[in-house]
């Protein structure tokens, strides 16, 4: 028959109390409760002895017991005497206690308050809009190198990200136009036609897609698709030490890597933007031709009266402004990676976040210059 595990208290010698272990203090057994015990102790404790002859059989659960005692006799500048305990367990505690817990190490339960929470959030909102402005800092320096001719870049390696960011940007470019201009159709026809005044859908159509639409749109596809590519790209480089050799070798890391993803979707993001916008017209011609009664000429007529230049033009300055922002969001979040796998995947997150963020606000922006400006 096992014994069962017990502990007492005995404070016959006044500052020093003795603990008594005594059964079977094994995991399979019932144990009592050593912090109960501890709420007992005298305030004006020196040192806490043990005494085990009454101890029968003991596994790891004498170990937890006395690493509690162990840790509370030292969170309150307790003595310790572990001469009364078995030899092996002396051994085992002094082992686990002889390098000290590094700091931070164990999880903390304390909820930081929302105050707290709310500080901390905008201290790292602030360092984060620094990163971003000392980067596009570093990006006018890159410019004015590449300016003077004395940009380290690969003249193939631009071509390859031109093609990336444009002519295999088409196909999902020209779907998701075709189908919102489609959308803002059928929701024209449905409202205007109701004042029989159905063929200024095309007005809307036009307007909205050239103006807005087609460029935010373009910008949060491209965000997602390339940004995202960026960031991972550069993220992978930076984790197997490739932007590390770079700087070696007396390279810029932001003329080679990040200036030719920048220029590329500069140069593309106005021309997939036109691309869209026909796309989202030819949508919205194909729901009013179908929905209402006029002919293509006459829907492609009042879509060119409601255009103008100042519309096309507003929404091309538009989309250079957000292919700058996805390009900026995805190179630094690239070379802001971490060194491990994990870091690459949470770069990714975060430029395709940082980039559909910065695209939204600066639209808020524009859209209230514009509006002031009479554009």
């Amino acid at each position: 028959m096992a014994a069962n595990a017990d502990i007492m208290f005995d404070d016959a010698e006044a500052g020093q109390p003795l603990l008594v272990f005594s059964g079977d203090w094994l995991i399979t057994s019932e144990r009592p409760d050593v912090n109960l015990l501890l709420k007992e102790l005298p305030q004006d404790s020196r040192s806490i002895r043990f005494a085990s002859g009454a101890l029968e059989q003991w596994d790891s659960a004498l170990l937890t017991a006395l690493s509690i005692i162990y840790l509370y006799a030292k969170e309150q500048h307790i003595e310790v005497d572990l001469s009364g305990l078995p030899e092996g367990a002396q051994r085992l505690l002094k082992l686990a206690f002889a390098v000290e817990e590094r700091e931070g190490a164990r999880r903390s339960n304390n909820q930081a308050s929302f105050l707290s929470r709310l500080g901390t959030s905008s201290i790292e909102a602030g360092e984060e809009l620094l990163q971003i402005v000392e980067f596009i800092g570093e990006l006018t320096l890159s410019f004015g190198r590449l300016i003077k001719g004395k940009a380290n870049y690969l003249k193939s390696d631009l071509i390859v990200v031109i093609q990336e960011a444009g002519v295999e940007a088409l196909p999902i470019i020209g779907l998701i136009s075709f189908l919102i201009g489609m959308i803002f159709a059928f929701v024209g026809v449905i409202q205007l036609n109701s004042f029989g005044a159905g063929i200024y859908t095309a007005d809307l159509v036009a307007v909205a897609m050239v103006r807005e639409m087609a460029p935010i749109m373009t910008a949060i596809i491209m965000a997602g698709r390339t940004g995202a590519a960026y960031a991972a790209e550069i993220g992978t480089m930076k984790v197997n030490e490739e932007i590390d050799a770079l700087t070696t070798l007396g390279i810029n890391p932001i003329d080679f890597l990040a200036l030719p993803r920048v220029i590329a979707l500069v140069v593309m993001m106005p021309l997939l933007t036109m691309y869209g916008s026909l796309f989202g017209i030819i949508g919205g011609l194909a729901v009013g031709v179908s929905m209402l009664d006029v002919t293509i000429i006459q829907y492609a007529v009042q879509t060119k009266s409601a255009l103008t230049l100042s519309t096309l033009f507003g929404g091309l300055f538009k989309s250079v402004i957000y292919g700058s922002l996805v390009a900026v969001a995805g190179c630094l979040q690239g070379l802001k990676c971490g060194n491990n796998a994990m870091a690459v995947g949470q770069a990714t997150t975060k430029a395709v976040v940082m980039g559909i963020v910065m695209i939204v606000v600066s639209a808020a922006i524009l859209t209230v210059i514009y509006i002031n400006l009479d554009i």
